[in-house]
């Protein structure tokens, strides 16, 4: 079995479809319309791995999951690999100069990762991260 994809919904689609092009090298399939159930969503890819789905339809209730301090059980984040630690400081910059809040790092975890946390705009969790050798 391999993870096809992972889901988001969101009240901004085309941000959150914009960001994860734009800052994390993603490929935006066509949007999907389905008008009958009031329905939208993109599939972003990144290369290989799994693919992001991104999704909107009207009324869709808040998130209680405080993702910046008290997180709840249940999916928390997102990871995103690079090849090497540089490539994670230039990442870390970029998301700091153009305004993205740092949670975490960059820095070595104590399970063989350098990586740094911040945040996408709804507010989700996103690693980006590199084995260490």
């Amino acid at each position: 079995m391999i993870l096809e994809h992972a889901a988001i919904w969101t009240d901004n689609l085309e941000q959150l479809k914009e960001f994860y092009v734009q800052y994390l090298d993603g490929q935006s399939g066509e949007k999907y319309v389905n008008p009958k159930k009031s329905y939208e969503s993109y599939f972003i890819s990144f290369g290989h791995g799994a693919r992001l789905e991104l999704m909107t339809r009207p009324n869709l209730p808040d998130n209680q999951n405080d993702t910046i301090s008290l997180q709840h059980k249940g999916i928390i984040h997102l990871a995103f690999e690079t090849a090497t630690k540089k490539e994670v400081d230039e990442k870390a910059r970029l998301f700091a100069s153009n305004g993205f809040e740092i949670l975490d790092g960059p820095r070595t975890t104590g399970d063989g990762y350098y990586e740094f946390v911040t945040l996408d705009p709804d507010k989700n969790r996103i690693e980006i991260t590199t084995r260490v050798q």
